[in-house]
């Protein structure tokens, strides 16, 4: 599983963001936006610090996961699920 430790708050933002939309949905996500044109975007600061670790590429618009970055996505969204059932 890729080591997200050290991530900045806004790196991990990115993975909230999807993990939301996953769990929202019901459907896995391989790739969130990146700016929807209405003043909502992701930090560039936090995709540059993603790329760099191998857990994303981005265009300017969409910021689609790698395989390291889509399993990191699951481990969050399996510990999401398993933090609401011991609740």
């Amino acid at each position: 599983m890729a080591d997200l430790s050290g991530l900045s708050d806004e790196a991990l933002a990115v993975f909230a963001f999807a993990a939301y939309h996953e769990l929202s949905s019901g459907q896995r996500v391989r790739s969130v936006v990146q700016k929807d044109g209405v003043g909502h975007k992701a930090s560039d600061a936090a995709v540059d610090e993603l790329d760099g670790r191998g857990l994303v590429k981005a265009d300017g618009q969409e910021i689609v996961f790698t395989p390291a970055g889509e399993e990191a996505l699951q481990h969050i969204v399996s510990g999401i699920r398993q933090g609401g059932r011991k609740a």
